[in-house]
């Protein structure tokens, strides 16, 4: 079916969701099996052996993540630092260099400063949404530049073709990780991406019930490469997780929608409130990347991040007063949370050139009535 369809709310639905041949089951069963009879040695049926290999339901899921972002390939791992674990020794050795955003998830920093720094491979910081500051870091070890668009937490924009421009001329690949948006809002491959990476953890999975993450790219002599390190190190998505996030992505499109629209009525309320100093949103015409987000995103996506009058101290009692909006990390569910980067998800950041305003909060806007999420920011305002 989605040979004759392009619309991406039915590709979400039909991608990879092929009928079960015995049953006529309409949703892919769970293969919760580890290992596959064999037709005499050798004789494999559908090409699976064993499960951390292959296994049909996360096959269903990668066929369907690479309809959805435009890729020939996509592989499904156990989180999302898992699928960045498996690119970057897949792209890297000792004594190469990778640019990455100065505003950076922290989980993405700390494995750049903590894990893979120990075996050779070096990192510069740049504000990726100035394609000149990305093209100063580069240099002649440069294999990679890393982009979040929009960013966490800070929601910054980066201009993906321009920045895929940047690292074409100097021989490397550029990597957006686009969690923030999925992609229903947003098609990095389609603007010169080389590599998409998910925590389908996020708005993917869409109901805080799963941990997963993703990669696709469209060439296919590094999907291959990326697929036998996958297979080689393991961390692959189980059955049931590959299945939970498959039911996710068929309302991926009307939760993103929905997501979008009250997130944009967040803001606009956040930046009359007098206890706000800055609202981060890239719906916002007063953000410095509107323009390109609304070139290069079919909307604005459900993240908001707010600065308070008061300091750290106010932000923190902010995230203790609210009520509705549920105090905890992670983002992308129906319900709505909130967080204090600089003491939760970003602490790792803390005394680096990636540490996050002490007086900011972050909001993940869900699908509730948006008159209720106003109310709840309000008194958690004060």
């Amino acid at each position: 079916m989605t040979d004759r369809y392009n619309n991406f709310e039915t590709v979400a639905i039909h991608a990879g969701n092929t009928a079960d041949p015995l049953t006529g089951a309409v949703v892919p069963p769970i293969y919760q099996v580890s290992t596959y009879k064999q037709d005499g040695v050798g004789g494999l049926r559908g090409g699976y052996e064993y499960s951390r290999s292959a296994n049909p339901t996360r096959t269903a899921l990668e066929e369907n993540l690479a309809a959805l972002e435009g890729g020939r390939r996509g592989l499904a791992f156990a989180s999302g630092l898992a699928a960045e674990d498996c690119l970057l020794r897949t792209l890297l050795a000792p004594g190469d260099h990778v640019v990455i955003p100065d505003d950076a998830y922290g989980g993405t920093f700390r494995l750049f400063a903590k894990v893979v720094g120990r075996w050779g491979v070096d990192f510069s910081v740049a504000d990726t949404s100035d394609p000149a500051a990305v093209r100063a870091a580069l240099t002649d070890r440069t294999k990679a530049v890393w982009v979040e668009t929009p960013s966490n937490p800070l929601l910054g924009i980066t201009d993906i073709a321009a920045v895929a421009s940047v690292a074409q001329e100097a021989g490397a690949k550029l990597v957006v990780d686009n969690t923030f948006a999925s992609p229903y809002l947003q098609q990095p491959l389609a603007l010169g991406a080389d590599v998409v990476v998910h925590s389908m953890t996020k708005y993917m999975g869409g109901h805080s019930d799963v941990v997963g993450g993703a990669l696709v790219v469209s060439d296919e002599t590094l999907a291959e490469e990326l697929a036998y390190h996958q297979n080689a190190m393991g961390a692959v998505a189980g059955p049931f997780d590959a299945w939970l996030v498959l039911r996710g992505i068929k309302t991926l499109a009307v939760r993103m929608d929905r997501h979008s629209e009250n997130a944009a009525r967040v803001a606009e309320m956040l930046t009359r409130h007098p206890k706000v100093t800055r609202v981060l949103y890239p719906g916002l015409p007063e953000h410095p990347g509107h323009e390109i987000a609304a070139k290069q995103m079919r909307s604005f996506g459900g993240m908001v991040s707010f600065q308070v009058t008061g300091g750290e101290e106010a932000a923190v009692a902010v995230c203790d007063r609210a009520k509705l909006f549920t105090l905890g990390e992670s983002l992308g569910g129906v319900e709505s949370l909130l967080e204090h980067p600089g003491r939760m998800t970003h602490a790792s950041a803390a005394g680096s050139p990636l540490e996050v305003p002490a007086d900011l909060v972050r909001l993940s806007v869900g699908i509730e009535n948006a008159d209720d999420l106003l109310d709840d920011l309000r008194q958690a305002l004060g």
